[in-house]
Order: structure tokens, then sequence, then C-alpha cells
């Protein structure tokens, strides 16, 4: 066969595939076009035999889904956005590999196997005039999944105003939404998890780094963190930080710290370029980690396993969390109203920076 008749023979079968519609596909599997229809895009549970009929069906006739077809006669966009107001400092770190960009990594895979594209709207360092508006007020998509919102969140704000279904990833700090569902990260038990860790290594003087922003994670850490102070007589040192500072605010705040409270034994710095800093401001000072200083964080991410030492952290099990938060909206989407979910039992990563020596 030559060349030009090759790509006549490619051209028929391109032809004959956008000639073949979902009701052929249907009639050859001997079902209904909706459940044809479900099974492409997997948004509806099929008795597997039946899918895989489909499936067959569809290969051998050469049908091709047309996403715009689709798209029209449905009204969807097919995509959902996942976004946050963190600075990117701390959303992703100097890397771009980190919080959120690990729960994009997992919410893409699940809204992919449910036949959702996932857009990342990246962090955006904020003057007087928003630059992000332009941006996500362009997208169009179903639905929209917002990482650690803040209090009073203007990332909400817009979504809610443009009547976008939404789920966060933590719970506001504002109580329950309207319309809203979460995924609650479960941050008060994350941080008695920390304490509780560094106690039984043996510290007892143990000082909180949180961001200044009235986020879920911030307040409910500071929260246990004050109760658990007072529980061992303890007097609660606390030092709110400016997230877009990253890990130059956890130095800054270390070197403070360790001026004003000298007996400090442990640093428990939520935020994981806060405890990077801590790390860099005890190295300065010439104080041995985790001989002299523990210093623990929340996110067990690439800044908490390449660190030196490796910093003790928690396994937030983000894959989970990210599932649950694409069910939840793919629900809100459909019309749906189920309730909010948890995420599943974290796990203590003990490393380097907090073991007893």
């Amino acid at each position: 066969m030559t060349s030009r008749q090759a790509d006549r023979s490619e051209q028929r079968q391109v032809s004959r595939a956008c000639r073949v519609s979902i009701v052929d596909v249907a009639k050859a599997a001997g079902v209904s076009a909706t459940t044809v229809s479900h099974a492409m895009s997997g948004r509806r549970p099929v008795e597997a035999g039946t899918r895989r009929r489909i499936a067959e069906a569809a290969e051998r006739l050469g049908y091709v889904p047309d996403a715009r077809a689709r798209g029209l006669r449905t009204g969807r966009a097919d995509a959902i956005a996942i976004l946050s107001s963190m600075p990117a400092g701390v959303s992703g770190g100097a890397s771009r590999l980190g919080f959120l960009m690990e729960i994009a990594a997992a919410a893409a895979a699940a809204a992919l196997e449910r036949g959702l594209a996932l857009v990342l709207v990246p962090s955006v360092e904020r003057g007087p005039v928003d630059a992000a508006t332009p941006l996500i007020d362009r997208l169009q998509v179903d639905g929209a999944l917002l990482v650690e919102p803040a209090a009073e969140d203007p990332e909400l704000a817009r979504l809610l105003r443009r009547r976008i279904p939404v789920v966060t990833i933590g719970r506001p700090p504002d109580g329950a939404t309207a319309g809203v569902a979460s995924v609650d990260l479960r941050s008060g038990d994350t941080m008695r998890l920390l304490l509780d860790h560094l106690a039984a290594q043996g510290s007892t003087r143990i000082a909180l780094m949180v961001g200044a922003a009235r986020r879920t994670s911030h307040v409910e850490g500071e929260a246990v963190h004050r109760a658990f102070s007072a529980s061992r007589g303890a007097p609660p040192v606390v030092m709110r930080l400016d997230e877009a500072a990253g890990i130059a605010a956890g130095r800054a705040a270390t070197l403070e710290l360790m001026r004003l409270h000298p007996d400090t034994d442990a640093i428990c710095a939520p935020v994981d370029a806060f405890a990077i800093g801590a790390l860099s401001a005890l190295a300065e000072l010439g104080v041995p980690v985790p001989g002299r200083v523990r210093v623990v964080t929340r996110y067990d991410g690439i800044l908490a396993r390449t660190a030196s030492p490796g910093l003790t952290a928690v396994d937030l099990q983000l894959d989970a969390v990210a599932a649950a938060a694409v069910a939840l909206l793919l629900d809100r989407i459909e019309g749906g109203s189920r309730g909010s979910a948890a995420a599943p039992d974290a796990r203590l990563m003990v490393r380097g920076s907090s073991q007893r020596a």
C-alpha cells in the first residue's frame, strides 16, 4: 500500500468513526443509549459485564466520543478546577511540588476516572489588584475544589457568585456555608498527634508557629496547642507568621523565639516551609536538632523528606482526601446534597528531627 493509499484508508476510518453514534453502540451492545452514556462517562454505576460489552461494541464500530458535541448537548464543560488562596510559597513551595500540587495530582487521577479533566489554577501573589480574577472568571468549569480556604476567602466568594458548585478540602473557618460541602482534614487531631509525639520524646516547652491567615488548620491547631500547654502547666508560646514569607518567616521567627524563650525544646511548625526555616535558624545558632530542640511539621511532602535532618511529619492520606472531595463535587454538580466527609486517620512519619537521642 502506498503512502497516499494509507492516508486515504485512515481518512475513511476517521470518517466512518465520526458517523457512528452512541445509538449505534447501544444497538450493537443491546442496551439503551443512556446506559452507554453512563458507561462512557463513568459517572453512574454500570455492571461490569455490560460495561465490557459496550466497550467491545464501541471498539468494533470504531466509535469515538465527540467531546464538543457532548458539551453542547449537556451544557457541561467536563472539567473541574482546583485552587487555593494560600500563597505559592506555602501551597506549592519553591519546588512547586508541595501541598496543593500533591492534592491536585491525586484529584486529577480521581477526576479522570469519572470522565472529568482537572484544571489547576495556580496561586498568584496578590497586590492591591487581584491578578487572578480575570483567569478564574474566564474558566468554563462544572465545579471547583478549594484547598484550605481562609476566613472570608475571596476565591470561595468568587466561585459562589458564579454559582459554581464548590467542595473545600479543609473546612471553612467561618463555619458551614450554604451549598458548600467539605472534606475535614481533622487538623486538631493532627496537632494532637504531633504534640503527643514530642511529649513522648521528652519535650516540655513546645512552641507553635502557625500562619497568620485564619484557616481552620491554623485555628484548630492553635486551640489544641493552648489546651495541651495548659494541661501541662506550661505557658503557650504561639507565633503567627506571614504565609507569603514562607521559609524566611520560619527562620526569622525561630531566631526571635530562641532569643525570647531560650528554654524552648521543641518547635511545632505545621507549615512545612516554616519548619525548614526553623531548621535553618537553629543551624545558624549552633543549636543541635534534635539533641537540644526538636522540630516537627504537619505535611509529609518533599520538603520534610529531603530536609537535613529529615522532618518528622504526618501522612495526611491525601490520595483518599482528594478522591473523597472529587466524589462530593461530582454529587454537587449533578444536583445531589451529600454531606461533608472526613479525612482518614493520619499517620505519623517519625524522622531524625524529633527522635529521642
